[in-house]
């Protein structure tokens, strides 16, 4: 069973679905109650740094999902926004993140190109893997995901690395750190590399 957290920010009934097709059920809720009962957790979402924190906190989310993956060491996995809260901060606004990993989240910067890139980044990016790790276990050659963000995660240990792409430049599009992980992808576009990938978190965590 896997608890999709409903914060307001994401089109979570995608995650729900994919959950389902690779053979895992899965609840979708705002309560810490129910979060609280978890065993593996998904925080997934769209839209700015600040207004995601904002409702983790006005939801009264944010205690009992430190409880559940820093004392408990539950798996969780934060797809786009999600994976962004994890770090320390943005740079996009003045909230402070979860802080799961040392990290922080950065804007596209191409001011030293001679023909800056566009922001957001937008596309299907070939994802390298720098780690061996259990979610990416069985993955298929050339893995590719698809992007849409202006934000990156830059992280302070690179051991915690997990895949990494270039956009201009180099950038983390996964990272893993214990029962930590992140994904910067979008779920609803990456194809049979999305789906082996979820298949990993329900079975290998």
């Amino acid at each position: 069973m896997v608890t999709i957290i409903d914060y307001g920010v994401g089109n979570i009934g995608s995650i729900a679905n994919m959950l389902k097709k690779v053979g895992s059920e899965s609840i979708i809720t705002s309560d810490p109650v129910q979060i609280k009962e978890a065993k593996k957790l998904v925080l997934c979402g769209i839209g700015a740094f600040d207004d995601g924190m904002i409702k983790l906190e006005e939801m009264g989310i944010i205690d009992v999902l430190k409880q559940k993956v820093i004392d408990e060491h539950v798996p969780i996995l934060g797809v786009c926004l999600g994976m962004q809260l994890f770090t320390k901060g943005s740079e996009e606004g003045s909230r402070e993140g979860l802080g799961f990993v040392h990290a922080y989240t950065r804007r596209f910067d191409f001011s030293d190109f001679e023909k800056p890139l566009r922001v957001p980044h937008m596309g299907w990016n070939i994802a390298r893997q720098v780690k061996t790790s259990r979610l990416y276990e069985n993955m298929y050659e050339d893995s590719r995901f698809y992007f849409v963000h202006s934000y990156r995660v830059v992280l302070e240990n690179s051991r915690d690395e997990l895949l990494q792409t270039i956009y201009g430049h180099p950038f983390s599009a996964a990272f893993e750190k214990d029962n930590i992980i992140g994904v910067q992808f979008h779920h609803e576009k990456s194809h049979k590399f999305r789906i082996r990938l979820y298949e990993n978190f329900v079975r290998n965590y």
